[in-house]
């Protein structure tokens, strides 16, 4: 079981929609060396929004969030360890979030997820006046 597919299918959707798209897999707070390497690609000033699908690590986006400045788009996936109860857990978990600046949506729903970090990108774009030049 795996977080994988959820994951795909939101990156293939950004990419149809024009906007470029960053990966870092197996990223969690159990090893956080591993979100510390990963920190140099979502620091990176392209980088508009972060999407994250985790159903073992619930904690991941509210640690993610404290460390960019980014809104974060989590997806609970019903995959999980321990109680995972088909992704409540890991839905409850991110949606008691302690972090601001982060919007979840429903288990499983990668379109979801692309959907809500679209509009947090139009938005910004809006903001800085780069809506109608071809850039997402």
């Amino acid at each position: 079981m795996t977080d994988l597919p959820v994951a795909e299918e939101a990156a293939v959707s950004l990419s149809l929609s024009g906007a470029p798209v960053t990966h870092v897999y197996d990223c969690g707070v159990a090893g956080l060396h591993r979100i510390i390497s990963a920190l140099l690609k979502l620091w990176d000033p392209n980088v508009g929004c972060v999407i994250i699908c985790a159903g073992m690590d619930e904690a991941l986006p509210s640690v993610v969030r404290g460390l960019v400045d980014v809104p974060v788009v989590p997806i609970p996936m019903s995959v999980g360890d321990g109680m995972s109860l088909s992704g409540m857990s890991a839905l409850l978990t991110m949606l008691n979030s302690c972090s601001p600046g982060v919007g979840v949506v429903n288990v499983d729903n990668g379109f979801g997820g692309v959907v809500w970090a679209l509009k947090c990108l139009r938005s910004k774009q809006k903001r800085s006046g780069e809506v109608g030049n071809g850039t997402m």
